[in-house]
């Protein structure tokens, strides 16, 4: 299935009149704050987030999972289906494949469906946390950390293999997320565990391409609950450095213990220059994997102003990838990610508002009152004119949510695909 352009413009003419008033209201007022409301709309219509290819699927927990009707079972329909999602929002230009979920079978052929829909891919992701069918050695007791020489050469030959599935597709970087680490006391030794994950990723970064990048990913507890090897943004960034300058660390929202300073993290990796990117989600408990927003909106627009600041004054730290990982139990994926993606825009189009001169001047004069009034005043701003009029530049929908709904697109794909189908890799 695809949305013709013609059918998102007819949607949207039923809210013009509407959207126009309300754009030409929040521009006038923030013209007169000194807004650059048109290089605002721009930079939300260059910003783009790549959709991962596992959420486009129903996903579960450790107790079941529902399915959800009209799934995508082959990589084809998986990027279709971002297809979708781009049309309606044009956030989504990329696709994030998982390797071996997402092999293609016909490269280039996968290449054109792709580049028709306006789809690039993103990172691809390696999968050393369950063992793969017919594979000689087991990730029971880890990969790139296992006491095992051979559990390890298995798990980075599939990263490097991983890589060579990436070029082929156009990719420029790799995400390593591990679930290594142990459950109780004494089951492994930390020193021995991390450095023989540090020897594994430097074999795997002298396999990267020249332009490439490697983005080391972190996380607290999970599957693992007594330690992790890559437990935190520290462990990563040091990873990273002994790798080499095409090393990052990557950082996902869900992968912080409870109340974590998120927005630290991030100033103080691009300070250095080694933020690689963001896995976006939300949480209320744990790694939720939950709607983006749906639980700490102000959170998320506190760390999207330290990414505002980093990208004008670190010109040290590259141009950041962005990606939604998010598990959807009992919501529409597609519904879910486009929900995502507008609380995403909002967070950065807020960001946009807030003045840095003028607030790095009140903390220089250790205003905090004023630099508290700063950042409320931006959250507390409706930003969603802007969203739709940058939308609305690029042929998307003032409403995707809506016109998803009104276009009848999960009957359409239930009608293509059956009640049946389950994406492949859950």
């Amino acid at each position: 299935m695809r949305i013709e352009a013609s059918s998102i413009s007819a949607q949207n003419e039923k809210h013009l009149k509407v959207h126009q008033r309300n754009f030409d209201f929040l521009t006038q007022n923030l013209s007169e704050k000194g807004c650059d409301v048109e290089q605002i709309v721009q930079k939300l219509s260059n910003f783009q987030v790549a959709i991962p290819s596992w959420a486009l699927g129903a996903g579960g927990t450790r107790f079941g999972r529902f399915s959800f009707h009209g799934e995508p079972s082959s990589l084809e329909q998986k990027i279709d289906d971002v297809g979708l999602i781009h049309a309606l929002t044009q956030t989504a230009g990329a696709i994030s494949l998982h390797i071996p979920w997402d092999i293609p079978s016909d490269y280039t052929q996968i290449k054109q469906h792709a580049s028709s829909l306006g789809i690039s891919f993103d990172a691809v992701n390696s999968n050393t946390f369950q063992d793969q069918k017919n594979a000689k050695e087991s990730y029971k007791y880890g990969s790139l950390s296992n006491t095992s020489k051979n559990v390890r050469q298995q798990a980075i030959d599939h990263n490097i293999d991983v890589i060579k599935i990436g070029e082929k597709l156009g990719s420029k970087s790799l995400t390593v997320w591990l679930a290594d680490g142990a459950n109780f006391p004494g089951q492994s030794n930390f020193q021995t565990a991390l450095q023989h994950t540090q020897d594994s990723l430097k074999q795997i970064y002298r396999a990267l391409p020249e332009d490439w990048k490697m983005f080391i990913e972190y996380k607290p507890y999970e599957p693992n609950f007594y330690s992790t090897v890559i437990q935190d943004w520290g462990t990563s960034f040091m990873l990273a450095n002994e790798c080499g300058e095409k090393a990052y660390t990557l950082v996902d929202l869900g992968h912080h213990l409870p109340n974590t300073n998120i927005e630290q993290i991030v100033s103080t990796l691009m300070y250095k220059g080694k933020l690689g990117g963001f896995h976006f989600n939300d949480s209320k408990y744990g790694d939720d994997d939950i709607t983006v927003g749906s639980i700490k909106p102000y959170a998320l627009f506190l760390i999207f102003n330290e990414l505002v600041y980093g990208m004008e004054n670190n010109p040290q730290n590259p141009d950041l990838a962005w990606m939604i990982d998010a598990s959807h139990n009992i919501k529409d994926p597609l519904e879910d990610l486009i929900q995502s993606l507008e609380a995403i825009q909002e967070a950065y189009a807020k960001a946009l508002l807030i003045d840095q001169d003028a607030l790095r001047k009140a903390q220089e004069n250790n205003d905090v009152t004023k630099c508290q009034e700063m950042l409320q005043e931006a959250f507390r701003t409706d930003v969603r004119p802007l969203i739709q009029q940058s939308r609305l530049k690029s042929n998307g929908a003032l409403h995707p949510l809506e016109v998803f709904r009104t276009l009848k697109v999960r009957e359409e794909l239930i009608h293509e695909r059956g009640k049946n189908t389950v994406a492949t890799g859950l």
